[in-house]
């Protein structure tokens, strides 16, 4: 049984770690990899482990304590995997996960420890280690952005406010080519995403633009991706990924446009992610003032694109 359960954590190590290895460098599969890895971790090894020394520990009256055990795992990395897959509620299970080995696991586990004469008292200072050890992950994990960074933020949306400003006012270029043309579905694109995540957290883009310090969840890493997928629009996730994507391809293909392809408009990594992926890197894994900043920047780039007039 022992050789079985080494094995099955064997594989199951081996997999968090290559969906960790993955995610770092925005491979596809990714999130697959990781999720099997963790349910498969917390729903099936730890079980199996904690049935196992039940069954030979020869004291059968520490069944609570191995249950406990079993539910603390379940409840942390479960809002481990939520917040690593930027999933709705994520916040909120790290927040109730955080305290729980210390209200819950750690009564039990001292109390059943205090009745076994033999128990030593390293293994007390190793799992009190442990969980002092995760609670530092959970908090990093969990830990939004300072908002001082984030203000610092607004200097660089102001510019960009400025550069679109002047280049709203030079003179419409005559003819559009194919390039500007999908330019201009983009932009819509851009400015409707602008438009639902400003009207999300009830402000609006004139107000921005005037003041980017008007936004009241700056620093909410779910309220940009919340917006856009609450907004009713359909596949309003794919839309600016798609429209990237077909960009960047009639770029490569059109004279004058070949080297300037992907060079200020377009993440590397965007083409090897699906939009699920690509979606929830860019609109959920930073907080909400920098998602709005990224579109501002993407706005900007795209104008300067089309002033070119090729």
């Amino acid at each position: 049984m022992k050789q079985k359960l080494y094995i099955l954590g064997f594989i199951t190590a081996l997999i968090v770690f290559t969906g960790t290895i993955f995610k770092l460098n925005h491979f596809p599969g990714a999130g697959i990899l990781i999720t099997i890895g963790l349910v498969t971790f917390v729903l099936i090894f730890i079980p199996a482990a904690l049935i196992n020394h039940y069954k030979y520990a020869g004291n059968k009256q520490n069944l609570s304590l191995h249950i406990i055990t079993w539910l603390t795992c379940f409840i942390i990395f479960t809002s481990m995997l939520f917040k690593i897959m930027h999933w709705p509620g994520a916040g909120l299970m790290l927040i109730i996960a955080l305290p729980i080995p210390y209200i819950v696991f750690l009564p039990v586990f001292l109390v059943t420890t205090s009745r076994n004469k033999n128990f030593s008292i390293y293994n007390t200072v190793f799992v009190l280690l442990l969980l002092a050890i995760n609670s530092i992950f959970a908090a990093l994990l969990a830990l939004n952005v300072s908002r001082y960074r984030i203000h610092d933020s607004y200097d660089l949306s102001a510019n960009y406010i400025k550069v679109e400003s002047i280049l709203d006012q030079l003179p419409a270029i005559a003819s559009q080519s194919p390039v500007n043309q999908k330019i201009d579905e983009v932009l819509k694109t851009v400015n409707n995403y602008q438009n639902l995540i400003f009207v999300y957290d009830g402000t609006t883009k004139d107000a921005w633009n005037k003041n980017q310090d008007v936004l009241f969840h700056p620093d909410r890493r779910d309220w940009a991706i919340r917006a856009l997928k609450e907004s009713g629009e359909v596949p309003v996730a794919s839309k600016l990924q798609k429209g990237l994507k077909e960009l960047v391809t009639l770029m490569e293909n059109t004279p004058g446009y070949e080297g300037m392809a992907g060079l200020t408009i377009y993440d590397p990594g965007t083409s090897v992610m699906d939009e699920n992926e690509w979606f929830a890197r860019t609109f959920g894994e930073d907080a909400f003032a920098w998602s709005v900043i990224y579109l501002d920047g993407l706005e900007t780039n795209l104008k300067i694109l089309k002033s070119e007039g090729f």
